[in-house]
């Protein structure tokens, strides 16, 4: 982060030219879980017709990648305005199925159940189970992480490993922030339990994306022209800070209030809060645009 170039900018388009890949995060940065920021994926798709750039979606949805395609479409993100996604789900589905352990007890909705399909996994109570999977709280619109303390103070107690497959602790859904299953497995930390989380900020799902964004490139690929994009700074900016990848980091996401008003945030707070987590940012943006 140069300390005295400008930090907010008025669009990807003022950085665009320097890179050829982008590995953008969604919830918060495409949509709120509501609806989808036309602005946002008009700049990716800007991003990949005028620069000629790939870009692959990287989630912490604790789904594979098939159905987010079709989530997206619903919420009004268009196919062209990325190349491909890599998900949180997709790296735990991995981690999962090459597992030891194989009676799962599964913590969360049943939306989420499709991650298992093909692990050979068995599901099963939590008395049964040899290990855990946490996809989220069972219903995020009235439960809190503290609901659950009882039930993981058992479990960790056991020393059953838990496997998070979605490590942010809460996100947007409209105006409201909704907890998601890292706040659980942070809890079940504090408890005592063992936690491994494949999605962001942790190394596999970076692999995964990268991997995807070379095969797309092809000879093309050049780490030092990939570009992270993110509201988190817990997952997306701490993850992409730790890959060494350039950031362009969007504060109108869970840390909107963090930074003054939303749309004309506060460039001193924003440098203030990056040097306190340690992170660096090549720019920022209220919300993403071109």
């Amino acid at each position: 982060m140069n300390a005295t170039a400008p930090l907010l900018i008025p669009g990807l388009g003022a950085i665009a030219p320097d890179y050829r890949g982008i590995l953008s995060d969604v919830w918060g940065v495409l949509h709120n879980g509501v609806a989808a920021f036309p602005a946002a994926h008009e700049a990716l798709t800007r991003f990949r017709q005028e620069q000629r750039g790939t870009v692959v979606l990287i989630t912490n949805a604790p789904r594979p990648s098939e159905p987010i395609h079709e989530q997206l479409a619903l919420l009004g993100v268009p196919r062209h305005a990325y190349d491909d996604i890599v998900t949180s789900g997709d790296v735990t589905r991995h981690l999962l199925a090459s597992s030891t352990e194989r009676k799962l007890f599964h913590i969360g909705p049943e939306r989420d159940l499709s991650l298992y399909d093909g692990t050979g996994l068995e599901i099963v109570s939590e008395t049964d189970a040899n290990l855990i999977s946490c996809t989220g709280l069972f219903d995020d619109e009235t439960e809190t992480p503290d609901d659950y303390r009882d039930q993981l103070t058992a479990l960790a107690a056991r020393g059953l490993l838990m496997v998070c497959a979605n490590p942010d602790i809460v996100v947007e859904r409209g105006d409201k922030l909704i907890w998601c299953a890292g706040a659980l497995a942070r809890l079940y930390e504090d408890l005592g339990g063992r936690v491994t989380q494949p999605g962001k900020p942790h190394k596999p799902i970076y692999d995964a994306a990268l991997a995807r964004l070379q095969q797309i490139q092809g000879a093309d690929f050049d780490r030092s022209k990939v570009l992270a994009i993110g509201d988190g700074l817990p997952t997306d900016i701490r993850g992409a800070d730790a890959q060494n990848l350039d950031v362009l980091f969007i504060t109108g996401g869970i840390h909107a209030s963090d930074f003054g008003p939303a749309d004309t945030p506060d460039e001193a707070l924003i440098r203030r809060r990056l040097a306190e987590e340690g992170f660096s940012a090549r720019a920022a943006l209220p919300r993403l645009s071109w």
